[in-house]
């Protein structure tokens, strides 16, 4: 009788934790379904540079489709995942498959077109690349966070970040503390920041002369194959990652081009190449080119670095549905980590 009393007493002090721990994501995930996804406009900034946080600068709404995680509630708190498109902008076979695989699994989505709430600034492929910054992208990354942290159903402590190639050079630099707390302080975060980020396939072309991180882990991941990628500067940069705070993982896949996830059968040759593009955050948070320290300051300074820059050479890219599985599970394995460590 006692010990039947003391199981009904632990079962009873345990039945809270149980219900805010995070479930189980699969290293095989579920069919994405066809859900639509909630339209939703959240306020936030356009600074061109970190620098342009704390300044008054251009306001802007947030563009985001969210994905709610099934069985969340106010008793049931969900963790979530923020997504961040590359330069071609989001992506129904990537982005928005993601988001409703994740949500079917429990997990909160909340997909940013960045692009979409800067349509007075650029349109274009070119125009866009120059007109709307990885900052911009950040900023609203930090304002989606806001925004599902004044959600009931949402453990704000456990809402990781997810950037694909653009995106993940953003998701990258929203690990940065000095940014990090920079856009706490303008959406009124207090000490809530983002409990992972992921990094698909981002270009390695951006070191910090602060590198002290949020503490957040890491994940990045790339192919072999993609051309896009320079393993020794990514290697390096998440050696500069781990020095800053980050336990950083980092996956390579054999074979796989850039943008496997997404959906371009391929391989096909596309964009220009990096190669020659080298860029640092200064103390001050300016981005500056390596070397003579030239400072991204506008659009017309960022046109001409690039310019400077950018090879002749395209990339290939590819869907890879096999690689893409095998990123599923590396990503399972990163927010289970994540989000029992935030709960």
């Amino acid at each position: 009788m006692r010990s039947r009393l003391r199981a009904f007493v632990l079962a009873a002090l345990l039945a809270p934790a149980a219900a805010l721990a995070a479930p189980p994501v699969p290293e095989r995930w579920p069919e994405a379904g066809s859900a639509a996804g909630q339209p939703v406009r959240v306020p936030s900034i356009s600074p061109f540079v970190p620098r342009d946080i704390e300044a008054e600068f251009r306001k802007t709404d947030a563009v985001v489709t969210w994905f709610a995680p099934q069985a969340a509630s106010a008793r049931r708190k969900a963790p979530a995942v923020v997504l961040l498109h590359g330069s071609g902008g989001v992506q129904e076979a990537r982005e928005m498959t993601y988001g409703r695989q994740l949500a079917a699994m429990g997990i909160g989505a909340a997909v940013v077109d960045v692009f979409a709430a800067r349509r007075d600034l650029a349109t274009g492929f070119v125009d866009r690349i120059v007109e709307i910054t990885e900052t911009m992208a950040i900023a609203d990354a930090y304002a989606t966070l806001a925004w599902l942290k004044s959600r009931p159903e949402i453990d704000a402590e456990r809402v990781a970040l997810w950037g694909f190639s653009y995106g993940a050079m953003s998701s990258v630099f929203a690990a940065n503390r000095a940014i990090a707390d920079r856009l706490a302080d303008r959406f009124a975060l207090g000490p809530t920041r983002f409990a992972g980020h992921v990094a698909f396939y981002g270009p390695c072309i951006t070191t910090f002369d602060d590198r002290r991180t949020t503490g957040a882990p890491v994940l990045m991941a790339w192919g072999d194959a993609d051309e896009l990628m320079n393993p020794e500067r990514c290697n390096q940069l998440a050696d500069d990652l781990r020095a800053g705070g980050s336990d950083v993982r980092t996956a390579v896949f054999p074979g796989a081009y850039h943008q496997w996830d997404g959906g371009w059968a391929g391989p096909r040759r596309i964009g220009r190449l990096l190669d020659g593009c080298g860029f640092r955050v200064d103390h001050d948070l300016v981005v500056r080119t390596d070397g003579i320290g030239l400072p991204m300051t506008n659009p017309i300074l960022r046109k001409l670095m690039l310019g400077l820059c950018v090879g002749s050479e395209g990339y290939l890219l590819g869907r890879d549905d096999a690689v893409r599985e095998r990123s599923n599970r590396e990503v399972a394995r990163f927010l289970n980590q994540v989000f029992a460590r935030g709960g």
